[in-house]
């Protein structure tokens, strides 16, 4: 039977029954505080918040960006901004990464960006940060729109991994992994429910 794994917080759970282990990180109202706590940070952080802009990477980075700016709209005057970018064509690892990660390769979406990004501080939004070579791609496929006052960087989860110098100004999770363990984020507008899990070989 699977253990659960506490990582200082009280709310994991463990699942078993299958070839492999699958812990719950962040069950739905955990997700929902996570967010919360981040877009406080990023408005306390940017008191000018009507020149803050959420891009959301493609693509459960797009639903969380649009989370963050209607959380924002709750507690501020203003609805900030919110974009997508698509980073397929921007990538350096799309044929190198480990197939035993069993990770899909990329599918080309859309990107929207309806808005001037100069001057404009950008807070890029992805669900997992793992390498960094995602968000150098989108910083990359950013700038080909124009000249942002900022770029800051927002999370959900921080699986660690690093290869290239990115670490995120605001994120929701950190939790240490093994590299051949997933993490699986899965959001109510795309999976019928909120949730991040750890899927253990």
């Amino acid at each position: 039977m699977a253990q659960s794994k506490d990582f200082g917080d009280g709310s994991f759970a463990a699942r078993s029954g299958s070839p492999t282990d699958v812990v719950v990180l962040m069950d739905e109202e955990r997700v929902k505080r996570t967010l919360a706590r981040i877009a406080h940070e990023i408005a306390e952080q940017a008191p000018d918040g009507e020149h803050v802009a959420f891009v959301g990477i493609q693509r459960r980075g797009v639903e969380l960006a649009e989370r963050l700016a209607s959380i924002t709209a709750e507690f501020n005057d203003y609805h900030p901004v919110t974009g997508s970018i698509d980073i397929t064509f921007y990538r350096d690892d799309i044929d190198t990464r480990p197939p035993t990660l069993a990770y899909e390769q990329p599918v080309v979406r859309s990107s929207r960006i309806p808005f001037n990004v100069n001057g404009t501080t950008i807070v890029l939004v992805d669900d997992v940060l793992q390498t960094g070579r995602t968000i150098r791609a989108a910083i990359e496929a950013l700038f080909d729109y124009g000249r942002p006052a900022a770029v800051r960087l927002a999370v959900l989860v921080d699986r660690g991994h690093r290869e290239l110098p990115i670490r995120p100004d605001f994120v929701g999770k950190n939790v240490p992994t093994a590299r051949s363990e997933k993490i699986i984020v899965h959001l109510v507008e795309l999976d019928g429910i909120d949730e991040v899990l750890l899927e253990k070989p």
